[in-house]
This record gives structure tokens, C-alpha cells and sequence, in this order.
């Protein structure tokens, strides 16, 4: 098989696939007899292939995939004009703390947003296997550490956590104006993946807005790392 073929045999399979699939997962299509840098250059030849088009060919954290580009959103919106309701901005302002703070725990949600959070949010967000417990706190209580998960990055259609907007990006003038850009980023990507949302209203949003301010011992940050003693980690 020459690596035309190759390359649509691949494109059919992704065309078909219900998930991502990984770059193992496309070498078994052809018994593990091409190799993985020969499946990751078909695949970059694909993804140029199909550019300019209504639908375009991604590389998430879970896998590959082809998916409609957001362009198309207002029209394939058509299909299914009745929407569910939105997530709250209580459940983006702890979707949010999580992402740019993990690993967190509820105490820590509290204490960045001033208010207390409600048991269904948390709820919410893991039903939807966007957040997960990741570890425990060594301290007393050992309270739960979460995390994103895998899904989360690939429903918001993001390769990595790096591919969302930056507090410390130099467009954000003040603490406050970045939660907003943030929480505003998660919903753009929200509502683009076409995710199912939350229908939860069980806590009051008229808290104090999240302190990310330098100094607060809240700035988020990616790639930030906790010291294996502060938390144990669930295998």
C-alpha cells in the first residue's frame, strides 16, 4: 500500500470514528506496519487537505479528529434551534478557578471566589467528566484535589490548557478584567463544542468576583506544580 492509499484509508476511518483516534489507533488499521511518524505526516497532509473547508481535521488531547469549523455553528444551530440553558457564571467561575489553578480543592474555590460552592456545581462539572479527583491534600481532612480531565480538553476541542488565553497575557489590565476574559473564553469554547450544558441554578452568583490579583495567592498559572508532599496523588 503506497501512502496515497494510506493516507485515505485514515481519512476514512476518522470520517467514520464516533471518538478521536489516536495516533495507535490509526497504525492498527495497517497492523502497526506504518510507522508512527509516517501516521503523524499523513495526518498533517490531511489536515491541509481539508482546510478552507466547512469542516476541518484537529489534533485534541484525546485524539484526532474531523470536526465543523465555528463558522458553521450559526447554521448547523439551525438543526437544533432549541438550546438548553447555559452554565452559570457561578459553575465557569469554578470550571475556571480549576483550570488555571489546579490542583485545587473546594476550600480553595471558595477562598478564590468569597463564596461558599454549591455541592451540585461540583456535581455538575464531574457528570460531565470535565473535572475529576486527582489526589488528596496532605493535611487534615485530606480534602479532595481536582483536576481537568481528558474530555474536558477534548470537548472544548484544545490540544493542551496552554491553548487557552493567559492571565498574564499583557491585554489584561486588572485581576478582575481576566477572570471576566476568562470566564468569557470558556463560554466562546462552550458553546463552539456544542457541549451539552448545565441546567443547574442552585447558588447565588452575587458573590465577590474571583481575586486573581498578584499577591492573593490565587494567580493562576499553567504548568504551575504542588510539591508531592502537599498532596497524594490517586493511581
Amino acid at each position: 500500500m503506497n501512502t496515497h492509499e494510506a493516507k485515505i484509508v485514515i481519512e476514512t476511518a476518522l470520517l467514520c470514528a464516533q471518538q478521536p483516534m489516536t495516533i495507535a489507533e490509526l497504525r492498527r488499521l495497517f497492523a502497526d506496519e506504518l510507522g508512527a511518524e509516517t501516521v503523524r505526516e499523513l495526518l498533517d497532509e490531511l489536515r491541509i487537505d481539508w482546510q478552507g473547508r466547512g469542516v476541518a481535521l484537529v489534533a485534541l488531547a484525546t485524539g484526532w479528529r474531523f470536526q465543523s469549523v465555528p463558522a458553521m455553528a450559526r447554521f448547523l444551530d439551525r438543526l437544533n434551534p432549541e438550546k438548553p440553558p447555559k452554565y452559570s457564571r457561578a459553575a465557569l467561575e469554578t470550571l475556571a478557578i480549576v483550570v488555571y489553578r489546579q490542583p485545587v480543592t473546594r476550600g480553595d474555590i471558595e477562598e478564590i471566589r468569597g463564596v461558599a460552592v454549591s455541592s451540585q456545581i461540583i456535581r455538575t462539572l464531574q457528570e460531565r467528566e470535565w473535572i475529576e479527583v486527582i489526589g488528596h491534600r496532605e493535611v487534615l481532612g485530606r480534602p479532595a484535589l481536582f483536576g481537568t480531565t481528558q474530555k474536558f480538553l477534548a470537548d472544548l476541542a484544545l490540544h493542551s490548557l496552554a491553548e487557552l488565553p493567559s492571565l498574564e497575557s499583557g491585554d489584561i489590565a486588572h485581576p478582575a478584567t481576566g477572570i471576566r476574559l476568562q470566564l468569557s473564553a470558556l463560554e466562546t469554547q462552550i458553546d463552539e463544542s456544542g457541549a451539552p450544558e448545565s441546567t443547574e441554578s442552585t447558588e447565588s452568583e452575587s458573590g465577590s468576583e474571583p481575586d486573581f490579583s498578584p499577591g492573593s495567592g490565587s494567580e493562576p498559572r499553567f504548568g504551575e506544580t504542588t510539591h508531592l508532599s502537599e498532596y497524594t496523588r490517586e493511581t
